[in-house]
């Protein structure tokens, strides 16, 4: 088993942060995204999307997408849960998990990958290339700004994302806001419920790696 990874890219982060949370090492393959690796043709071969991460185990198949990874080892692990154990537990988690991905971690990489000139006719899944859009980085910058306010609402009386317990949901909220400061977006001085979760977000020992 190995992990080919890239580890300060988003999606990566997400995933080593949640096998840092179960204590779980898996041996890593590093995928040089800046020297195009990903879209050479030894790495199509493996994800035809040019994508990390991508989990290889021991029988050779191939697993990638960062929520599809989690889901594998927390089935693996259940201890410590960090996508529920109840059905509603499960469903509150999922809902807010594809609610920091949809509505932030999505237009955080409009925004980026429109914004950034490297990723001028550069290939950002699979082979094709594409131009940059100044629009659709500004609308990508909107929705951010937006969410973080509604983040900050959603967090008002409690102290994680999707409840009374530290889940995926959490990851995925911290490593938005990360993400978000690529295209310098940043919780606002006023949304002090967001800023405080954050805070206490950072502290945690598998934040900091």
């Amino acid at each position: 088993m190995k992990l080919y990874d890239y580890a300060i890219a988003p999606n990566p982060r997400r995933v080593n942060i949640f096998l840092a949370e179960k204590g779980i090492e898996v041996p890593v393959e590093e995928i040089d995204l800046r020297q195009k690796q990903n879209v050479g043709p030894d790495f199509l071969a493996i994800n035809a999307l040019g994508t990390v991460q991508v989990l290889e185990l021991d029988d050779g198949t191939h697993i990638s997408e960062s929520m599809a990874i989690c889901r594998y080892f927390e089935a693996v692990q259940p201890d410590p849960p960090l996508m529920g154990t109840t059905p509603e537990e499960i469903a509150r988690i999922e809902m807010w998990q594809r609610r920091v991905e949809l509505n932030g971690m999505t237009p955080a990489g409009e925004a980026f990958r429109n914004f950034e000139p490297a990723f001028e006719n550069r290939a950002v899944a699979g082979p094709d290339k594409y131009p940059l859009n100044p629009e659709l980085a500004e609308r990508g910058r909107i929705r951010v700004t937006k969410f973080f306010d509604y983040l900050d609402n959603a967090l008002d009386g409690r102290d994680y994302i999707a409840g009374d317990s530290f889940s995926v949901a959490d990851i995925s909220g911290f490593v938005l806001v990360g993400f978000a400061g690529w295209s310098n977006l940043a919780p606002e001085e006023s949304q002090t419920n967001l800023k405080a979760w954050y805070d206490r977000m950072s502290a945690r020992p598998s934040m900091q790696s």
